[in-house]
């Protein structure tokens, strides 16, 4: 049986990982699998405008990283994540969009 300071731990945990998904569902830039040691940034980006490169999002992106790795990171792996789909109905215009995120992988020093 787990002891009131272990639920207690556990109840805090999902909670703020219910929040941060929460919080950054509509966000270009998304810090996902979050842990003490690193997590993944992902960020949206377009291949016809610069790619995930040229991405106007992936400053932003290593900025985040910046925050949660003050004294320096590593990136694991980065690469191509899979994207999203929703309905668009601005300027009139009627259809599905997709998206395309880059993931970047990395572990604080």
């Amino acid at each position: 049986m787990a002891s009131p300071s272990q639920h207690n731990r556990l109840s805090i945990w999902l909670f703020a990982v219910t929040l941060l998904t929460c919080a950054a569902c509509s966000d270009a830039v998304q810090l996902v699998g979050e842990t003490e040691t690193g997590g993944v940034v992902t960020y949206l980006y377009k291949e016809d405008r610069g790619g995930p490169m040229g991405s106007p999002h992936r400053k932003e992106a290593l900025q985040v990283i910046d925050k949660k790795c003050p004294s320096g990171y590593t990136v694991v792996r980065d690469g191509e994540v899979r994207g999203y789909s929703g309905i668009s109905s601005t300027d009139g215009h009627e259809g599905e969009v997709t998206g395309q995120r880059w993931g970047i992988r990395f572990r604080c020093k």
